[in-house]
Formats: structure tokens, sequence, C-alpha cells
């Protein structure tokens, strides 16, 4: 199901791991509002929707700002859609224990790798008009929380890799960054023709 801001945004390129942006942290939010921000949420949305991902970080659009959005549906079939500006996390694994599975990244187009995280997770984060909220998160969706919190930061999930496992998954990557930018962009045409109707 598309979300308004699917049908609003913009799609934008994605950057690739490499790329500067994503490996310093990004600026703080410091001015909040939708004529400020409204426009780049709405991008950020769209942009996911065709590179069919559960999450996406500012600067993972070439954008130096603290803030992602997220669209996903967790393990027990619950569907969690928002953006969080200047978030963080809290994490504890030697308390929650640790989830294992497979992740993958939209900056790194064609591949993922095993990666223990943190089984739960709390997000402290801003929305749109400045306003604190904190979501509790478990599963799937703490780890895509985690994730994105970390883009944020400067960190891509294959520098948690060793390095055989990171130079395997970039190449992999490589090999298949071709065709996955296709399917991209035969979703944005996709998209593009649906509005038009």
């Amino acid at each position: 199901m598309l979300t308004d801001e699917v049908r609003r945004g913009t799609p934008r390129r994605i950057t690739e791991y490499g790329e500067e942006i994503l490996h310093r942290p990004c600026r703080p939010v410091t001015e909040y509002g939708a004529a400020r921000w409204g426009e780049l949420v709405d991008d950020l949305f769209a942009t996911m929707w065709i590179a069919e991902g559960c999450g996406l970080a500012a600067n993972q659009v070439d954008v130096d700002a603290q803030l992602f959005v997220y669209d996903l549906t967790d393990e027990y079939g619950d569907r969690h859609v928002g953006h969080a500006f200047n978030p963080r996390i809290e994490t504890a694994p030697a308390l929650v224990g640790t989830q294992h599975g497979t992740e993958g990244c939209l900056s790194v187009p064609g591949a993922n790798a095993p990666l223990d995280r943190p089984a739960r997770a709390i997000l402290r984060a801003y929305d749109i008009d400045g306003r604190p909220f904190t979501v509790e998160s478990t599963g799937y969706f703490a780890r895509c929380l985690i994730h994105e919190t970390q883009h944020l930061g400067g960190t891509v999930y294959v520098d948690h890799l060793s390095p055989a496992a990171r130079a395997q998954v970039l190449a992999e990557s490589a090999d298949r960054r071709a065709a996955v930018l296709n399917h991209r962009s035969n979703r944005q045409l996709t998209l593009m023709a649906g509005r038009a109707r």
C-alpha cells in the first residue's frame, strides 16, 4: 500500500558505499517544521519505495541531516511507518539478548550478510514539528531502527563485518548492482505511471 508520502515524493539517487557522506556523522537538525523538511521526508519515502527498502537515511540521498524514514511489516504482521529526526538508540544486549539475522542496505545494492543485532531497542527522536517521541522495538523493527540510526552516525552495516566478509559483500554488490539499479528504474516508471492515471 502506497503512503501519501510516496505519492507526493520525488525519487532521488541513492548514495553508495564509499561515498564520503555515508562515512561521517550527519549534522543534527536544529530547525523543524514541514515547510523545511516535508519535501525531503516525502522524497525519502518515494525513494525507499522504489528501492524496496524498509528504512532510508537522509545521507543515503546525499543530504547531511540527522533524519531517517521507515516503513516495514515486522515478523508479527504489524506495520510500522514513520520518520525520526536526531535519533538516539538505546540497547542493552547483555540484558535483552541478541537476534540472529541477515542484513542488507540500499547503499550496498544486491548483497546482504549475516549480522547479529540486539533483540530490543528504544528509539528516542523528534518528529517533523520538533516534538520528542519514544518508540520501543523488537526483532526486525529494532534491527531497522538501529541500522538507520547508525547510518546517520557514519556507519554502514558492512563496517561491522570482518574484512573478508565485507570484501565478499562488496564484490557481490558490484556484480549485481546493474540489475538492481535497472529494477529500481522500472519501479520508478511504474510509480510515475500510477500518478499519471
